[in-house]
């Protein structure tokens, strides 16, 4: 068995198709097909039941493809951590983050993390935690900065640190006046909140419900920006991440809320080996967390 068997496999078991397969790995289709052919030979298993439309793996395909995936990232690991020894870490990192967060929390950590790495590229991908925890595990990306707890099966978390969740006023609320608010001062306000599916949303929309009432939502925003503006023209108040709030605002007040936090943490797939890339790039931002409330 070779590694260049197991990357055609792993093509034809992707594509279901041994042309698109062949296209993939830059080799002739027929040089595929018996390099597929001498590997199912070897093994003395057909790994893949042929129509003429598609193929489909066969039960012994399938149990070979979780194991030929992490011996070729093990593999690929082992060529980056020798490239590393050069100071060489280099590769291309997707990196899922929530709307709430990439704004405010990445661009300079990534500017200063690519002076650092420059061989690195990372690609950002911002979306709902739902959204990025379903692209971790369909291997989309490779990490995600999400607000957990995250309720998935096959994924790790590791929760970076704490954020408060602040309150944010039209400027002329006679609320504004108040250093310090409570979610009881808030139940009869209109909420101008994120939309359906973002974690933020939710858990303004829990926090009300534990302290006995229904919030009366006006509006709703994929934005935080747009969320701000409508507070700004007076339509309602809503609940921000501290981080939003350090950007002056017109029109806007913010005030601390008693009681409301949320988690930042990052996701990655269980029992995958994450690229030298991908493992520089999460110690990094784990360390970038030293100036907020630290997870112990």
């Amino acid at each position: 068995m070779e590694l260049h068997q197991l990357r055609y496999f792993l093509a034809v078991a992707r594509t279901k198709n041994f042309s698109r397969a062949a296209e993939q790995c830059h080799v002739a289709q027929p040089s595929l097909s018996q390099q597929i052919m001498k590997l199912e030979a070897e093994l003395g298993e057909r790994l893949f039941e042929r129509t003429k439309r598609e193929v489909a793996l066969t039960p012994a395909g399938d149990l070979l493809t979780a194991h030929a995936e992490r011996v070729l990232a093990e593999v690929d690991l082992a060529c980056a951590g020798v490239r590393e020894l050069r100071g060489l870490v280099r590769g291309r990192v997707a990196l899922g983050v929530l709307p709430t967060v990439a704004p405010y929390f990445l661009p300079q950590r990534l500017r200063t993390f690519s002076a650092k790495f420059p061989a690195v590229e990372v690609v950002v991908h911002e979306d709902t935690t739902d959204r990025l925890a379903a692209a971790v595990l369909a291997k989309e990306i490779d990490l995600a900065l999400v607000s957990p707890p995250v309720e998935r099966k096959g994924l790790v978390t590791e929760e970076f640190f704490d954020e408060k969740l602040l309150v944010a006023l039209p400027a002329a609320h006679p609320l504004a006046k108040k250093r310090r608010l409570t979610l009881d001062d808030l139940e009869q306000e209109a909420f101008i909140l994120m939309k359906e599916g973002h974690c933020l949303a939710g858990q303004a929309l829990q926090f009300c419900r534990l302290n006995g009432f229904a919030p009366r939502v006006s509006f709703r925003s994929a934005q935080i920006e747009t969320v701000l503006a409508f507070v700004a023209k007076g339509w309602g108040v809503s609940v921000v991440p501290e981080m939003a709030c350090r950007r002056p605002t017109p029109g806007v007040r913010f005030r601390a809320l008693a009681g409301m936090t949320r988690s930042i943490g990052i996701i990655h797939r269980e029992a995958w080996v994450l690229s030298h890339a991908s493992r520089a790039l999460a110690e990094f931002l784990r360390e970038g967390t030293a100036g907020a409330v630290a997870k112990k």
